[in-house]
């Protein structure tokens, strides 16, 4: 209950959200009151915000902070197992397995494929329970896709019970104790992730994916128009500050050895 709770509340406080929210708000008022000035007031700052918020200037440079704090592995290290957290999914059996993985979780999966041929004799490890109405976990849809790109089933593990970040830590922590490893998730998530799985007695190798605020050149009409896209930056950042904040609210914002 408590987990649906922080769910259904931390979606309603993202950017798009918010702002429609108070965009209805506002506009409650300009029908149904005579509170004018505060409904053209609501109404005004929540176009504005949202406009600013799928602009790719504003959008990466919110962003790009979050992002940098690890770069892409290149390391020459060898692991034992890479750990892939898990995202968005369904399953589709109809669709091409690549097509269940939504937004996030592609980009880390095609990742810890590369670092796992870089390590062939590890073991790929997939996280993430089941949403309520899949009989598929996000785990084992990670894992489904992987073997359908040439991963042997064999040297893929399961972990299908956690159901957020700091579950799949104690998770892989009952999995593999000590044993040295690679952490993909995406690059706005895994400094929050590095914590939950320092936090657990584990030392992983971070290896950031799904890198999404762009630097490189674009189109002058792509940084000028507002876009959807963009404003999917904007919601990776508002989603990681609200994931920061309740690792503070339960006293575990600081990495080991800060506080």
């Amino acid at each position: 209950m408590l987990f649906t709770l922080k769910k259904v509340i931390g979606g309603l406080m993202l950017p798009l959200p918010l702002l429609l929210l108070m965009m209805a708000a506002g506009i409650a008022l300009l029908w149904c009151s005579r509170f004018q000035k505060s409904g053209k007031l609501l109404v005004s700052i929540s176009w504005l915000l949202l406009a600013l918020l799928s602009l790719q200037p504003v959008a990466d440079r919110l962003l790009k902070p979050i992002e940098q704090r690890y770069p892409t592995w290149h390391g020459s290290q060898r692991v034992e197992y890479v750990v892939v957290l898990g995202g968005g999914y369904t399953w589709n059996p109809a669709w091409a397995p690549s097509s269940n993985l939504i937004n996030n979780s592609l980009p880390r999966l095609t990742e810890g494929i590369r670092l796992w041929r870089e390590n062939p004799s590890a073991t790929l490890i997939f996280t993430g329970a089941a949403a309520k109405t899949n009989p598929v976990s996000t785990a084992e849809a990670g894992a489904r896709v992987a073997e359908s790109l040439g991963v042997p089933r064999e040297q893929i593990v399961v972990l299908d019970r956690p159901k957020d970040t700091e579950e799949e830590a104690a998770a892989v922590k009952a999995r593999i104790g000590d044993a040295p490893f690679l952490l993909v998730t995406s690059a706005s998530h895994l400094p929050r992730a590095m914590i939950f799985f320092q936090r657990a007695g584990l030392n992983p190798l971070p290896a950031p994916a799904n890198q999404l605020a762009i630097e490189s050149p674009l189109n002058p009409w792509e940084k000028a128009l507002p876009s959807p896209f963009w404003l999917m930056h904007s919601d990776r950042v508002g989603y990681e500050t609200l994931g920061r904040l309740w690792q503070w609210l339960k006293g575990s914002s600081a990495e080991p050895g800060q506080q």
